[in-house]
C-alpha cells in the first residue's frame, strides 16, 4: 500500500483474527494462513478470488500446510481456474512442485552480498542473554553498521537488553522486536537507525525471512528458537527451546548481506552445524490435530489423509484428536459434523476452548468463557503471570489498542456462542473445567 501512495484498505487490503482493513476497491488481500483456510470452509468456491499466494511456506505452520491442502482439494474439484503459488526461501521446491502437479519450479538467488561466517562457542553454564550481550559489544566495537541479533523469545529478549543498558555507546539505539510488539513497535526496529546512529534488533525468528531490517550489516545467531510442541499428556501446546536447522541458521546469516558484505557471528563451534537438522520440521508432524480434524469434518472430510498435504497428519495424533472429539461431542462415530461440534466450529477457537465457550453459554457465562478464552490465545494480555483471575481483572481494565480489540473479539464469541447473559462472574477455573473436563479428578476413598 505504501508503495502505491495509499493507506491499507484500499487497493491492498488485510484481514487478520483482530482486525480486518478491506474495502470494495481491494484486489489483493494479504491474510493470515488461519483465516485462509476459514475462507475456504466457509465457502470453497472462492468467488473473487483468482490467484492464492503461500508466502514463506518453508517455515511449515499447521494452517499453511491445511490451506494448501484445501486449496489444492479445491482447484481440483471447483475451481480448476483458481492459480496457486507458492514461495520458499529454502524449501525443497521440486518436492513442492510434485505436490503441485508439476507445477514451474522457478529458482532465484535471493543473497545479494557475500556474508562472512564466524563462529564464537558459547561455553557450558554461560547462559545466553550473557553470551548474546557480550558477542553485541565485540561486534558494535568491530564492526560498523547496525546489529541483528536472534534470541528465541521474548525473555531473552529483554534480559539481553537490560545487559546491555549503559554498556553501549551513546550512538546505539537497542530495540526489541518480537510477535506481540503492536505494529507502531515493529516498525520502529525495522526503519533504518537515524544518521550517525547504530541500531541493535533484538529479534526472534521473525526477522529470519518476513521482514527486511534496512541498515543491518551484522547477524549474530544464539541458534536457538522457540516451536510449539504438543503434549498429548496434558492435552496441551507449550513451547520448546531448541536448536534451528540450518536452513534457519542460512536464512539467519543471509540477513547480513541484503545491502552490503555482511558478517554473521554463530554463538556455537563450526563442527555442531553439520549435526544440525536440515530443515525445521513441519508443525503437522508434533501438533495438537483436534482443530483440523474438526475443519475436516466441517468440509465434508472425515479422513483428513485424503487430502494433498505435503507430510500427511500421523496416524496417531489423528486417533488421539478423534478421540477428543468424540469424548467433547463434536463428532459422532462416522466422524461426522455434530451439532455441537458445530457450534464449537463457529467460535474460530483451540477446541477445547471452543467447547468451553459454548458449554458456558448454556448458562449465560458466554462473555467470561470468550474473555478467558481470548486471554490464553492471545499471549500478553493481562500480563504474563500464571495467576488468571489476576491477569482477568487486568484485562478488563487495560486501555491499549491491542486490549481493546480483544475485547471487541471476546463480544463477537460471545454473540456466536449464544445463550443469554449472566451478570455473575464465574472463576476461570469454574470455566477451565469445561475445557478440560478429562483433567478433572475424583477422590476415590481412603486411597
Amino acid at each position: 500500500a505504501e508503495l502505491l501512495g495509499e493507506e491499507p484498505g484500499e487497493t491492498v487490503g488485510y484481514a487478520m483474527r483482530m482486525e480486518n482493513r478491506t474495502s470494495a476497491r481491494t484486489k489483493i488481500l494479504v491474510v493470515t494462513e488461519g483465516v485462509l483456510s476459514r475462507m475456504i470452509l466457509d465457502d470453497p468456491e472462492l468467488p473473487g478470488v483468482s490467484a492464492v499466494f503461500f508466502d514463506e511456506f518453508h517455515e511449515r505452520s499447521l494452517d499453511g500446510d491445511f490451506g494448501l491442502a484445501l486449496a489444492l482439494d479445491v482447484q481440483g474439484a471447483l475451481r480448476p481456474d483458481l492459480r496457486l503459488l507458492v514461495m520458499s526461501a529454502t524449501l525443497d521446491g521440486a518436492r513442492v512442485a510434485r505436490l503441485l502437479s508439476g507445477a514451474p519450479l522457478i529458482e532465484s538467488e535471493g543473497r545479494a552480498f557475500p556474508v562472512d561466517v564466524r563462529y564464537d562457542d558459547r561455553p557450558a553454564g554461560i547462559a545466553i542473554e550473557d553470551a548474546m550481550a557480550k558477542a553485541i559489544r565485540a561486534a558494535l566495537a568491530e564492526e560498523s553498521g547496525s546489529v541483528l541479533a536472534f534470541l528465541p523469545g521474548q525473555r531473552e529478549i529483554e534480559r539481553t537488553a537490560e545487559r546491555l543498558q549503559g554498556r553501549v555507546s551513546a550512538d546505539t539505539d537497542i530495540v526489541p522486536l518480537y510477535g506481540m510488539l503492536d505494529g507502531k513497535a515493529q516498525d520502529a526496529a525495522i526503519k533504518p537507525a537515524p544518521s550517525g546512529r547504530r541500531k541493535v534488533v533484538l529479534a526472534t525468528s521473525i526477522a529470519e525471512t518476513s521482514i527486511t531490517i534496512d541498515g543491518v550489516r551484522v547477524v549474530i545467531d544464539s541458534g536457538l528458537s522457540r516451536l510449539p510442541r504438543y503434549e498429548p499428556a496434558s492435552g496441551l501446546t507449550r513451547l520448546e527451546t531448541v536448536r534451528v536447522s540450518r536452513a534457519s541458521a542460512d536464512q539467519r546469516a543471509g540477513r547480513a548481506g541484503r545491502t552490503q558484505p555482511g558478517v554473521a557471528i554463530r554463538l556455537w563451534r563450526a563442527e555442531q552445524t553439520a549435526a544440525l537438522p536440515a530443515f525445521t520440521p513441519p508443525e503437522i508432524i508434533e501438533a495438537d490435530l483436534s482443530g483440523l480434524l474438526l475443519d475436516c469434518a466441517a468440509f465434508g472430510v472425515a479422513d483428513p489423509t485424503s487430502l494433498s498435504f505435503l507430510d500427511p497428519p500421523p496416524a496417531p495424533a489423528l486417533n488421539e484428536a478423534r478421540s477428543l472429539l468424540r469424548a467433547l461431542d463434536a463428532i459422532d462415530e462416522a466422524g461426522r459434523l455434530t451439532e455441537a461440534g458445530a457450534a464449537m466450529r463457529r467460535l474460530a477457537l483451540p477446541v477445547r476452548l471452543a467447547h468451553m465457550v459454548a458449554e458456558a453459554a448454556k448458562t449465560g457465562q458466554a462473555f467470561e468463557a470468550a474473555m478467558l478464552a481470548v486471554l490464553l490465545t492471545e499471549r500478553g494480555l493481562g500480563g504474563d503471570g500464571a495467576d488468571l483471575e489476576r491477569r482477568l481483572m487486568r484485562f478488563r481494565s487495560e486501555r491499549s489498542p491491542r486490549a481493546t480489540s480483544a475485547r471487541q473479539l471476546a463480544e463477537r464469541l460471545a454473540r456466536q456462542a449464544g445463550g443469554g447473559r449472566n451478570n455473575e462472574q464465574a472463576s476461570a477455573g469454574a470455566l477451565l473445567i469445561r475445557a478440560w473436563p478429562d483433567r478433572v479428578a475424583r477422590a476415590r476413598g481412603e486411597r
